[in-house]
């Protein structure tokens, strides 16, 4: 896979086309909305989806966790689907966890749907702070004039046209002073970029990273549904 640079100020962080972001400098990887356990959570209220969605969340946080070996791992919120979604891990998804908290010191942002479940390894807080990035789950009407906002929360996708095809994909968002990352779980829906309440976040254009298989392709928010060259 071929992660793109993106900038902000003196720092550089590493946009990878598994929906998580790198910083070298630090070697901090970050991820955001892993909603682990969603199916079980849809099983309780009668949906009948397959139940795998946790482990594979989990195995490619795994390898991205193998990929970048970092020191810490910073999880933006709504890691679980429901305040009992750690309690309905299997006794396999808890192993794995705990592995990868060995491997990184992990720190648990707060979202809407979870509160970080007690008994997990790391660091919990509704936002933090490292260098000139502040991480929260969702992404602030304001931001000081020094900010750099780093969130997920609104599960980002965009839509282009190709010359095959209609494409819709999940995506990062990204100005000068924030980046909104997608969903990193495997049975999460999406918002369009184009929704207000993206859109109003960026007043001064936005660019959008969609995901590919393996590689990031860049648009500005003018050329969303319009004729791409897309692989």
């Amino acid at each position: 896979m071929t992660a793109a640079p993106l900038h902000f100020r003196n720092e550089r962080l590493m946009l990878d086309p598994a929906g998580a972001a790198f910083w070298p400098a630090r070697r901090i990887l970050i991820v955001a909305d892993l909603h682990l356990e969603k199916s079980s959570a849809a099983a309780l209220r009668g949906h009948l989806v397959p139940p795998f969605d946790t482990r594979a969340t989990l195995e490619k946080l795994n390898r991205l966790i193998r990929r970048y070996r970092p020191a810490k791992v910073i999880a933006l919120g709504d890691s679980f689907h429901d305040r009992d979604g750690a309690a309905r891990l299997s006794e396999a998804d808890q192993v794995k966890l705990a592995a990868m908290t060995r491997e990184a010191h992990f720190i648990w942002i707060t979202g809407n749907h979870d509160p970080v479940p007690s008994g997990l390894t790391g660091e919990t807080a509704a936002e933090y702070r490292e260098g000139p990035f502040i991480f929260r789950h969702q992404a602030q009407d304001r931001l000081g004039p020094r900010d750099i906002e780093i969130s997920g929360h609104f599960h980002p996708k965009a839509s282009i046209e190709t010359k095959a095809k209609r494409v819709s994909r999940a995506c990062f968002v990204a100005d000068a002073a924030r980046l909104i990352l997608p969903a990193f779980g495997s049975f999460t829906g999406g918002l369009d970029v184009r929704d207000p309440a993206i859109a109003k976040l960026f007043p001064r254009g936005l660019r959008v990273f969609l995901l590919g298989q393996d590689q990031l392709f860049s648009f500005a928010l003018g050329q969303l549904g319009r004729m791409a060259e897309v692989a």
